[in-house]
């Protein structure tokens, strides 16, 4: 049974779907409704878009910078377990889908509503993302997902009922595809990109340089890491948000961080996705380079084994899960380690490490070198290689009683 609510928070982008749900919700499911737009780095003006909600129908609405937020106890938890899904995505919508929802069920306590409303497709994955996030905060939320409800069947029929209740959307056919961005990265979905086949266009990118328009000269970077978290760029101290943003800035000028792939969506189907992020990817490069002197061989083997299934369950919306918490309270332990400086060199979509250094390091120069005798008598080794082979010996001395 449809049920009617006296207040419903939705979140509220300001563009063609949102705008929609904000009347058909009054029209069908809520007395009153509350917009919320989240400022995540999206690049965009908001200024207008509290008197936007509020023309649209809106009771009221919050517009709320949490950048700080979404960098400092999203992104970089996230960096630290170097999750990246199916090879490639850096994961940048996904993770701050969990921000969102969090902060959507926070505004319906403060306004006394009884349901939140996002606009996420019935095929996406983030329907999945808003409400899982949702039910972790406030397993009593009602929410509602107008796409696997109403009867409009794509967007040409939102543009209809918006022309009808006058609602302006902005929609214009000079940008064939969806785009979601955020500080860390910016999606590119549907319309052209739908066929796997069709090559994005090079003015459809917004963060990124082609490699063809890229310097000719590198760029050289130095990022100090504290127990895993970036703290300085080129010796100067910056917050998350700050770091981020300059890291984009000139990773993006290099051509760094673009990728296109064909991803399994959560529910099942194929998508493919074209993203930016020049920011994170130099992040995970020199992440990695300071840890290979400060973790132990053991430590780093586990971090590569906790990924995939870190970033598949970002993926798959389950960031307040108990099992995500468990993996980065280890991650966060392994971390407590890498605390040093990696030197990055940004050149024509390509960062390469030209150097690290911590201290403490577990890198002994006299113990490694082969100009010197060190403190490793090398003799150890035939034991340590006769212990490893036994199986394989076993193993081939059974092959040969066999014959």
């Amino acid at each position: 049974m449809v049920r009617r609510h006296k207040r419903i928070v939705v979140a509220y982008s300001g563009g063609l779907d949102t705008s929609v749900i904000v009347q058909w919700l009054l029209e069908n499911r809520a007395d009153e409704v509350i917009c919320y737009t989240a400022d995540v780095g999206q690049g965009e003006d908001l200024s207008g878009v509290k008197d936007k909600a509020i023309k649209t129908g809106a009771k009221d609405a919050v517009v709320e910078n949490v950048q700080l937020e979404f960098v400092r106890d999203y992104v970089y938890p996230m960096i630290q377990a170097h999750a990246v899904y199916q090879r490639h995505y850096l994961l940048g919508t996904s993770i701050a889908r969990p921000v969102i929802g969090k902060r959507l069920v926070d505004v319906a306590h403060e306004y006394g509503a009884t349901a939140i409303c996002h606009g996420a497709t019935g095929k996406g994955n983030d329907q999945v993302r808003f409400e899982l996030s949702a039910y972790a905060q406030d397993p009593t939320i009602d929410i509602v997902s107008p796409w696997r409800e109403w009867e409009f069947e794509g967007r040409p029929d939102l543009v209809k009922y918006a022309e009808t209740h006058g609602i302006e959307t902005g929609v214009t056919k000079e940008k064939p595809y969806s785009i979601d961005a955020n500080l860390l990265h910016i999606s590119y979905e549907g319309g052209v990109l739908e066929d796997p086949w069709n090559a994005p266009k090079e003015d459809m990118f917004l963060m990124t340089k082609s490699v063809q328009d890229a310097p000719d000269a590198p760029e050289t970077l130095d990022i100090d890491f504290e127990k895993g978290v970036p703290v300085a760029l080129n010796g100067e101290a910056l917050g998350p948000v700050e770091m981020l943003s300059k890291l984009n800035d000139i990773a993006g000028k290099h051509g760094v961080g673009r990728v296109d792939i064909v991803e399994d969506r959560t529910i099942g189907l194929k998508s493919r996705g074209v993203y930016e992020t020049p920011g994170g990817t130099v992040l995970h490069v020199a992440l990695s380079a300071v840890e290979s002197l400060c973790l132990d061989r053991e430590q780093r083997r586990l971090l590569d084994d906790m990924a995939p299934r870190y970033a598949q369950l970002v993926y798959d919306g389950l960031w307040f899960a108990p099992e995500r918490e468990a993996l980065q309270a280890m991650v966060t332990d392994i971390q407590q380690y890498t605390t040093g400086t990696a030197r990055v060199q940004l050149y024509k979509g390509n960062v390469q490490v030209l150097g690290r250094k911590a201290h403490p390091s577990l890198y002994d120069q006299k113990l490694v070198s082969f100009d010197e005798a060190g403190g490793f008598h090398q003799g150890d080794a035939a034991g340590f290689i006769k212990l490893q082979s036994l199986r394989l010996r076993l193993r081939k001395g059974r092959e040969q009683a066999e014959d």
